[in-house]
């Protein structure tokens, strides 16, 4: 089995909003998604909606379900970090340098953790390049996120979102204050763009486990959210729903323990990435890779650095940004992990993601 490859340009995230921004007047961009056109547009991200999910469960999302829509994909890794950034900026991974849900960065010397972000790093140093917010907001375009409140101001966010005003969200169970922020965002100018940001269903997923009970209630809430978030705004907004990564449930049976493999971690200098994807520093590539495969064998994609980037995992990679992806990059191939007693946190996970396999690479981008 071969992994699934992105097809940058053409059809993953990245080309989502400079596809919207042709229709709102950006230039130097194509609608390559071919997107409904409109003057205002409110684009809703579910963390965790793969397209495979959601097939699987359409009776549990009637009104997503029945969306005209097509499949694209995120980028590589599949997790949410690199997927918003690719969202924001319109950039692949290897253009932007968000390389993971954690990632070595060079200039402090360590990894970095994303969603903990390190209060001494700043996020614009670590993605200066302009998002397509901020390009919008310069052509008179208003731009609005809608998320949580203590995303504002953070690392990941200046990195992947910068430049839209906050609309803050402080309950997110307050489900009539977030339609009334929608509406808000798409009727604050001629030309309008809001970024809608639902995070429960990944939530559940990683704790409970596709599927499960909690996991099913949370695809049923937001397929109820998103149906009110279209009879509220105005006739002329077109919404466009979309996920960040797919989900795969990893059973206990399928998880590798680095440290309990002789060998495994010799020569690595660093530990990153995700279960499903890490990325191991050393400065013995090819003899820490070789290792790898021979332990995994089919069961994962097993590549150099510059084996990865010449598949085209990261799309054209900045030779300025080559050194935070991992000298060597194990992907799962099948539905086990790699794990590691330095996170251990990451031992209560069910439902994980990061690979190239289609149930988390492919998310749906639906239209209403």
């Amino acid at each position: 089995m071969k992994p699934q490859l992105p097809r940058y340009g053409e059809s993953t995230l990245a080309d989502l909003l400079p596809s919207l921004g042709a229709h709102l007047g950006l230039p130097g961009v194509q609608d390559v998604l071919g997107l409904p056109d409109a003057p205002r547009y409110l684009v809703v991200l579910v963390d965790g909606l793969g397209r495979a999910v959601l097939d699987e469960y359409a009776d549990h999302a009637p009104f997503l379900s029945g969306l005209d829509g097509r499949t694209i994909t995120s980028g590589v890794p599949s997790t949410t970090a690199t997927s918003i950034t690719s969202l924001g900026t319109g950039l692949a991974p290897g253009a932007h340098g968000i390389a993971g849900y954690s990632f070595w960065y060079p200039p402090a010397r360590q990894v970095l953790q994303t969603l903990r972000w390190p209060a001494d790093i700043d996020g614009l140093d670590v993605q200066p390049q302009l998002t397509c917010f901020e390009r919008l907001e310069r052509l008179g375009v208003r731009t609005s996120t809608i998320a949580p409140a203590h995303f504002s101001g953070s690392g990941l966010t200046v990195a992947a979102l910068r430049g839209p005003a906050f609309l803050p969200v402080t309950d997110e169970s307050d489900q009539a204050r977030r339609v009334d922020l929608a509406v808000h965002a798409v009727t604050a100018g001629e030309r309008t763009l809001g970024y809608f940001y639902e995070r429960q269903l990944d939530h559940a997923g990683h704790e409970r486990g596709v599927g499960s009970r909690e996991w099913l209630r949370e695809l049923a809430r937001i397929d109820v959210l998103v149906a009110r978030l279209r009879e509220a705004v105005p006739a002329e907004v077109r919404l466009v729903v979309t996920g960040d990564h797919g989900m795969v449930n990893v059973p206990r049976s399928l998880r590798i323990v680095a440290e309990d493999e002789p060998g495994l971690l010799a020569d690595v200098t660093a530990f990153a990435g995700e279960g499903r994807l890490r990325q191991l520093m050393t400065g013995r590539a090819a003899d820490v890779a070789q290792r790898w495969r021979d332990r995994l064998a089919d069961r994962a994609w097993v590549r150099t650095r510059e084996e990865a980037i010449a598949e085209g995992w990261f799309g054209d990679v900045s030779p300025r940004l080559a050194s935070r992806f991992g000298d060597v990059l194990v992907a799962m191939a099948n539905h086990g992990a790699v794990m590691s007693r330095t996170l251990p946190r990451e031992f209560q996970l069910v439902g994980m993601h990061g690979s190239l396999t289609r149930a988390e690479l492919e998310v749906p981008l639906l239209f209403a």
